[in-house]
């Protein structure tokens, strides 16, 4: 199969990066693949990117290009905001080639992009017509203008139906999946499909846990960390804090003076999988809704089980008390409870919990098993293209 994949990289690299990254590269093994890559600038050129994201004719052109030279059987969108556009799926249309997109984040439905704003979860936008209170409420880079013009950009192709285009569109869970269906977005829920990410298997050699939990990822409000030191001050369970963001000095502050929470900096992937591998569980406590952290993935292909939020679409990759278990990322108690819960057990049961994480990687996050769930999402979408001539 010739398959063209599309995305737009962010100004500061994220787990979508890693999607396109991982899934070029998967695929390209047995198939035939070419990659479109436009680059979101800082700036004035940031701020002429967003001006002309609602049609974009130099990016149209860039396409056509590579449609022509290419001569794809079918066209993968990742992220097209902002230096791209939604002027993407209307030129793969126009060329009569079957497209699918996979949706990252929320913004089809919402300028926040993640449901989440000022410190909590934000929902209004899914059923309003044009997201008004969005605007108002500044949900995007805390700005009226910005989000007015990111709302009109969606709501305009959203009007010329430009959505309707897409022959599949991809969500990672079915939590993301019924958030689409039951929106005012209006796409027929057949156009739907669910497929997690996946990670390649992990090198690294087993070994017995050692007493530590671990948190990777950003340092940010709607991740929940603050709320996760606070649950474990004064408390015995250790934890160890990798990542960076706009929280990283307030990070530092709260754990001064506590013996038990270690921040030990960014780190590169290779310096984290070790860690992940030696903790007795991953901490993922986000206020959010997720899409779906590779982290997670990661730690369940080195057998290392995962204590979560109760939000979003992590409880639906949890398998309660064999992979890990969830807590209310807001009750600070609760939270302390399910880690002191998770290290009382017995060395015996936390290694039948480790084999079981590895063999739930191995029945759901795989390269092959990725590659055939996409495989079978092309195919759909060629069909439906024939159908729908």
């Amino acid at each position: 199969m010739r398959i063209l994949i599309i995305h737009t990289y962010y100004q500061t690299p994220g787990g979508e990066d890693t999607v396109f990254q991982q899934e070029s590269s998967l695929l390209a093994q047995g198939h035939q693949v070419s990659t479109l890559t436009f680059q979101n600038k800082k700036g004035w050129r940031g701020a002429l990117q967003t001006l002309g994201s609602i049609w974009n004719i130099f990016a149209a052109n860039r396409l056509k290009k590579a449609i022509r030279e290419f001569k794809p059987d079918v066209v993968h969108l990742h992220n097209t905001h902002y230096a791209a556009g939604p002027i993407l799926i209307r030129t793969i249309a126009k060329q009569g080639i079957p497209q699918v997109m996979t949706l990252h984040n929320f913004r089809l439905l919402c300028p926040s992009a993640t449901l989440y704003h000022h410190n909590h979860l934000f929902l209004d936008s899914l059923q309003e017509e044009f997201p008004w209170t969005a605007i108002k409420e500044k949900a995007f880079n805390d700005s009226v203008i910005k989000t007015f013009q990111l709302a009109f950009n969606y709501w305009f192709h959203r009007k010329i139906g430009t959505w309707h285009k897409v022959n599949r569109y991809i969500n990672l869970s079915s939590f993301a999946k019924t958030i689409f269906v039951d929106s005012t977005l209006r796409v027929p829920a057949n156009k739907f499909e669910v497929k997690a990410n996946f990670v390649f298997p992990s090198t690294l050699p087993t070994e017995r846990p050692k007493p530590y939990f671990i948190y990777v990822g950003r340092l940010s409000d709607e991740k929940g960390i603050l709320n996760l030191i606070e649950s474990l001050k004064g408390k015995e369970l250790e934890l160890h804090i990798i990542g960076g963001g706009p929280l990283e000095e307030e990070v530092k502050k709260r754990i001064t003076g506590h013996a038990n929470i270690h921040y030990l900096g960014f780190k590169s992937r290779s310096e984290i999988l070790p860690l992940v591998a030696a903790a007795q569980a991953l901490v993922v406590p986000s206020i959010c809704f997720e899409g779906m952290p590779i982290t997670i993935l990661e730690a369940y292909s080195v057998g290392t089980p995962v204590l979560s939020s109760n939000l979003g679409p992590l409880p639906e990759m949890i398998i309660p008390n064999k992979t890990g278990d969830t807590f209310d990322p807001h009750n600070k108690d609760q939270i302390a409870a399910c880690l002191a819960r998770w290290s009382s057990k017995t060395m015996d049961e936390k290694d039948e919990i480790r084999k079981t994480c590895m063999a739930y990687y191995f029945s759901n996050f795989t390269p092959e098993l990725n590659e055939s769930k996409l495989l079978a999402v092309y195919n759909n979408a060629i069909e439906d293209k024939k159908l729908n001539k």
